[in-house]
């Protein structure tokens, strides 16, 4: 289908396909890659503009999969989402060269690297060519330590996400990938801690000026179950499945800061109530077109 990035869609939804054991909140539950392509088509007839599909866990403490085994894992469910003629973007979630050129020969159209080009200097060579878009994400570090004890550590968060961002749009332009395919991600929950992610949400508008789409991504995540738990008076964080209150919350702010996609695990129910958030904004909520409910 038409690439959305660059078209004229004020805001997306994001849905996100995990096909690993170990992710925080679904780890498991869509590694067969049937489970995985039918989620794909629900978060698509709920409402999502993009299809995120990840074979490597990015929460803190994961262990990084090797090019097989990632391949293996996503290569059947891009392939079937293709195949099912869906209405959404297909974007494959891999900061590695060969997993992102045989998800995008597969039917994929975009790349969410976390890694924002860096973990792999063939990467942006494959989207140029590709003509593919992508969603670059800072992140402090990497998986395996971002989170640990005694960090992470910022003068000010805001300004150095936001020249990071920066400069990676400019690598990004200088390798030849058009303007108009790139989307910038500050990376909600890599290497922050809950008051720098809050920071993040509440500067929102001083990332907007950067001069590409900005991503959120709360869905779910620890810092919105401490905040939870904290209300109460709770000494444990709220566990993923409570955290949907505290994702649809964030998503909204981050909406009327100047966020324009969103991605999310419970598509349906954020989507509504962004609608209700960007009717009352009067910026308004651009819906898929009709008749786009993949076919059954």
């Amino acid at each position: 289908m038409d690439r959305l990035v660059g078209m004229a869609v004020s805001h997306r939804l994001m849905g996100i396909v995990n096909v690993t054991p170990d992710s925080f909140s679904d780890g498991g539950l869509f590694l067969d890659p049937g489970a995985a392509i039918e989620h794909g088509r629900t978060l698509v007839t709920d409402g999502a503009h993009i299809v995120d599909v990840g074979g490597e866990s990015t929460r803190p403490g994961a262990t990084p999969v090797a090019v097989e085994e990632e391949l293996r894992r996503v290569l059947p469910v891009v392939e079937g989402l293709a195949a099912a003629g869906l209405s959404a973007q297909i974007s494959i979630d891999t900061y590695k060269a060969p997993v992102a050129r045989a998800a995008l020969a597969a039917g994929a159209s975009m790349v969410n690297d976390v890694s924002a080009f860096r973990a792999d200097p063939e990467m942006a060579a494959v989207v140029a060519e590709s003509g593919a878009d992508c969603c670059l994400m800072h992140m402090l570090g990497e998986p395996a330590t971002m989170q640990r004890p005694g960090g992470p550590r910022y003068t000010d968060v805001v300004g150095e996400v936001g020249a990071f961002l920066q400069e990676r749009l400019e690598f990004a332009l200088g390798e030849g990938i058009a303007r108009e395919r790139i989307l910038l991600d500050p990376g909600i929950g890599f290497g922050k801690t809950v008051d720098h992610n809050l920071e993040l949400l509440r500067r929102l508008p001083e990332l907007s000026t950067l001069g590409a789409p900005i991503v959120i991504g709360t869905s779910r995540k620890g810092f919105l179950g401490r905040i939870i738990a904290k209300a109460p008076g709770r000494t444990r964080p709220a566990d993923a499945a409570e955290r949907l209150a505290g994702t649809v919350a964030s998503n909204v702010l981050a909406l009327e800061r100047g966020a324009s996609v969103f991605r999310v695990h419970d598509v349906a129910p954020v989507g509504a109530a962004l609608a209700v958030a960007a009717a009352t904004l009067g910026t308004g909520w651009t819906a898929r077109s009709p008749g786009t409910t993949p076919a059954t």
